[in-house]
């Protein structure tokens, strides 16, 4: 810790304790004696019942305006915002003066009779004491991930439901903090309690009167109740709201694989979209139909993936948008009537519940489903732990597991759900996932980045940029032919080169070299007519050195061994290609590489 930080922080609490000091130093002095103890207790007890019938009142409606301010968007939460601080800006007596204007003789409400009246008391606590409650409560709220709120949508769960069930046990330690900080605060009002109800007296009143008749000697034993009664509350707040100690969990290794579904795949499904969303810098202008059982959305950052299934499980609302799977128009369904299963990126797990709760969370979850589930992802030992016990693997498995034990499940969608996983494990999830989607009679829509994982999991594969498709169809046509060097890159082109189509189908791609093509499903190559200019490409690890390789190559440099692979450039034809080889592979020189026919991707040259 800095030096000069110990030091302000240590004379700021030095100057905040010194008045408490000074007092106790005076308890030689005070008049315990001539106190009316009997109008100090009336007035604690005023001062206790307003201040938690204003907490109350305050926490009734604070909460609600906390959520709305954190939620809403524009000018007016812009404003509200300001508006519900500025009694704290104001000065107690300016508060109360306000007060008088509204509820005094004369005001709007003044037929209330609030003035000189316990119930003016509870109104002027408010007024001061609100803004902390509705403070907390709204960057309480803020601070939730959304996606929390998204997903227990897609559950099947009702806005009032999400904010009962999610929003506000989340909120409830930070929002538990303002209610004491509010209570505290109006325990202590003076300024705005005086102006608008002097009587009955509360303490803070009390003790402003009882200075004025006997002076400082009598103020220790009337500042007594105050102190007594403001530790105690400020005690069972920082009790109330302390973390919860949890017992470590033992971390365990991978969890166990599922069993290999061997049933056959359910028939393929219909999936027609219509999207169209303006924002600041960003269109989304997307048209789609297919008939697969999976489809993978591949782009970069920003391209619309994500607000395209987010459009597709309900949660975005588009003017003119259009969903229909299998004919049934999905658009005008909230989303808790859309059959969806979804798993946003970080798997949208609340911290409050337990593993066995989140699985059970869906407001149709069948138990006996659930349970299945967790027994076949091996979540059965992790059933008591929270979130943040789990490893991201675990997470998604859960996430997975809560999705699917719905009673009725139309779509899967999943959104980047291996991607904070190290390679070996998302390579295994991957195939587990696959292994349970293939037996479900569902649509599985697949937002990701990496194309290999497109590739293994995927029927149709759809390319988006700048929120348009450049390339949709059957995934092996679409590696096939990306149809341009955009598309190729998101499929994980690097080594790219430009060639001429020969008459017998192969591709010239200069020094002699001509490439044999081939069709990934066996067929005969579909190449433009002979003489066209293309580009081809095939992936660093799909061009191998060999001794009886098919091409002449040269290898002009080899790079040191990572990941168990040499990463290598060589010139095969008139194009220089960076590609990963077999750590022993040759030396510098010439070489022969081997290309399969059908890895090579071809689109014509712009």
């Amino acid at each position: 810790m800095p030096g000069a930080v110990r030091f302000l922080a240590c004379l700021l609490g030095l100057w905040l304790l010194a008045p408490f000091a000074a007092g106790l130093l005076r308890l030689g002095d005070a008049d315990w004696s001539g106190v009316d103890r009997a109008a100090l207790s009336r007035a604690a007890g005023v001062s206790v019942a307003s201040a938690g019938i204003a907490t109350l009142l305050i926490g009734l409606f604070g909460i609600p305006l906390g959520y709305v301010l954190a939620r809403g968007r524009g000018w007016w939460t812009a404003l509200l915002g300001g508006a519900v601080q500025l009694p704290l800006a104001l000065p107690p007596l300016a508060g109360g003066v306000l007060l008088l204007f509204l509820l005094g003789y004369g005001g709007p409400l003044g037929a209330l009779g609030l003035s000189e009246h316990f119930a003016g008391i509870v109104a002027a606590e408010m007024f001061v004491a609100a803004p902390f409650l509705i403070i907390a409560a709204r960057s309480a709220f803020a601070a939730i991930d959304p996606a929390l709120e998204d997903v227990a949508a897609t559950l099947g769960h009702r806005p009032g439901a999400i904010f009962l069930r999610v929003s506000l046990p989340l909120a409830w330690r930070p929002i538990l903090a303002g209610l004491v900080l509010a209570w505290l605060r109006a325990f202590g009002e003076f300024g705005a309690t005086v102006m608008l109800a002097y009587h009955p007296y509360s303490l803070p009143v009390f003790t402003y009167v009882a200075f004025g008749e006997a002076g400082l000697p009598s103020m220790l034993p009337v500042l007594a109740p105050t102190l007594g009664l403001a530790v105690l509350v400020m005690a069972a707040g920082h009790w109330l709201t302390r973390p919860l100690a949890r017992q470590a969990p033992t971390r365990t290794g991978l969890l166990p694989p599922l069993a290999e579904s061997g049933a056959a795949e359910a028939p393929p499904r219909h999936l027609a979209l219509a999207l169209h969303r303006a924002l600041p810098g960003f269109t989304l202008e997307l048209r789609l139909e297919s008939r697969a059982r999976r489809i993978a959305v591949l782009g970069p950052s920003g391209s619309g993936k994500s607000m395209t299934l987010r459009a597709i499980a309900g949660l975005e609302g588009m003017a003119g948008m259009q969903v229909r799977l299998d004919g049934q128009d999905l658009s005008p369904l909230p989303p808790e009537r859309r059959a969806v299963a979804y798993v946003p990126q970080g798997y949208g797990l609340p911290a409050h519940l337990t593993v066995a709760r989140q699985v059970g969370f869906a407001v149709d979850c069948v138990p006996d489903r659930a349970a299945a589930w967790m027994a076949a992802l091996g979540l059965e030992d992790l059933a008591g732990r929270y979130p943040d016990e789990l490893s991201p693997g675990q997470r998604q498995r859960v996430a997975l597991a809560r999705a699917l034990s719905r009673r009725r499940v139309d779509l899967v969608l999943l959104d980047e759900p291996f991607s904070a996983l190290d390679a070996p494990l998302r390579a295994r999830l991957r195939r587990e996932v696959l292994a349970v989607l293939r037996g479900m009679n569902v649509l599985t829509v697949l937002v990701t980045h990496d194309p290999a994982e497109a590739l293994a999991m995927a029927e149709d594969i759809v390319l988006l940029d700048g929120g348009r498709i450049i390339r949709a169809g059957p995934a092996a046509a679409v590696f096939a032919r990306p149809g341009s060097d955009l598309a190729a890159r998101l499929l994980g082109a690097e080594a790219i080169g430009d060639g001429v189509v020969l008459p017998d189908g192969r591709i010239d791609v200069g020094q002699g070299v001509a490439l044999l093509v081939g069709h990934p499903d066996g067929e005969a190559a579909d190449l433009p007519p002979p003489g066209t200019r293309v580009r081809w490409s095939a992936r660093p690890h799909q061009i191998r050195p060999m001794d009886d390789g098919a091409y002449p190559a040269r290898i002009l440099w080899r790079g040191a061994v990572r990941d168990g692979q040499r990463p290598m450039r060589l010139l095969l034809g008139d194009a220089e290609l960076e590609i990963l080889a077999d750590p022993s592979c040759m030396a510098d020189g010439p070489c022969r590489v081997s290309i399969d026919p059908r890895c090579l991707q071809i689109w014509p040259a712009a």
